[in-house]
């Protein structure tokens, strides 16, 4: 797919870099692309290749003609898809779990890159098929993918200024007293690398990370909780639950061992131990439309699996209560 534009910087630009006057005139596409085609000359100002840093006195012509490459050697695959709402523009899929959602080391088939591929063919040419936010395999529920790149360029945007809506479900090991806010850094675990920690705030490596929480249900010895992102940190639920000396139920990274209320009974003790992810799911997704700029968003109950649990922890805590 190629692209051909030719624009006049506009006089009131003078005394700009080149790479904000791109930012400016080609919004559709990311700083980093447009610096790529910079640097390889797909993008010329009045027919030289200039760099970033180089300032312009306004009235130059600038020459747009990139090939947009696809982004990957990805194969599509007819993988079904639990798709809440798709347009021109974007889609917003409820991802199950156990689904990777990129390949990987280990994981370069079945995953949710590939099926958007077979849905979308034209993905290809979008950076990392138009995924904008990722979950771990084994947490569920709602995320978007962009169908354009300029939807992708919009949407990114948005999740780096902090603009969408992320709310979350969770079970918790732990009776919680009260809701809260956590703001601690996380990064790579010091010395387990495929983990990541809580990192002191003197340590460079370590991002900032907020993640708020609030009670929906305390039941015996476990408390389901609402969780909204801030930010968007790898396994920030999980490490910042763990942190708090909360891990999620089921987490086999970060739970510890398994813990039992007292007096449980054995369908939840059943339960409990076959519960093999950590219990965590995407329930809402709110952000703005890319083209109509429309607030928009999406709400989907937890699969079924941890229905089981609310229901099994509420019938304990009632059994406990009688």
């Amino acid at each position: 797919m190629t692209e051909n534009h030719q624009i006049t910087i506009p006089l009131e630009m003078r005394g700009k870099r080149v790479d904000q006057v791109l930012a400016e005139l080609f919004p559709d596409y990311s700083r980093s692309r447009l610096q790529s085609w910079l640097k390889s000359g797909d993008i010329t100002i009045d027919k030289q290749a200039l760099k970033a840093k180089n300032k312009v006195h306004g009235g130059e012509l600038i020459d747009f003609n990139v090939v947009i490459e696809p982004e990957g050697e990805w194969e599509a695959e007819d993988i079904p898809l639990d798709i809440q709402y798709e347009d021109e523009q974007l889609l917003v899929i409820n991802k199950p779990a156990g689904m990777v959602v990129h390949p990987a080391v280990g994981n370069y088939s079945g995953t949710l890159l590939n099926a958007i591929l077979h849905h979308h063919p034209d993905a290809i040419n979008i950076a990392r098929a138009g995924i904008v936010h990722r979950l771990d395999k084994d947490t569920s529920g709602l995320l978007v993918v962009a169908k354009t790149i300029p939807a992708q360029t919009h949407l990114v945007d948005q999740l780096q200024r902090r603009a969408f809506e992320r709310e979350y479900e969770a079970i918790v090991i732990g009776e919680m007293t009260g809701g809260g806010t956590i703001n601690q850094p996380i990064g790579r675990h010091p010395t387990q690398r495929t983990k990541m920690a809580v990192l002191a705030v003197t340590n460079k490596s370590g991002k900032e990370a907020i993640t708020h929480y609030r009670i929906l249900q305390r039941y015996t010895a476990h408390t389901k909780i609402k969780v909204k992102l801030e930010t968007g940190r790898t396994h920030q639920i999980r490490v910042h639950m763990a942190y708090k000396h909360y891990p999620l139920l089921g987490d086999p990274v970060y739970g510890g061992r398994i813990k039992y209320p007292t007096g449980c009974n054995e369908p939840l003790k059943e339960a409990i131990e076959n519960f093999k992810r950590q219990a965590l799911h995407a329930k809402k997704l709110g952000l703005e439309h890319p083209q109509s700029g429309e607030w928009m968003s999406w709400q989907i109950n937890a699969p079924e699996d941890m229905q089981n649990l609310y229901t099994l922890l509420q019938q304990h805590m009632d059994e406990q209560n009688s």
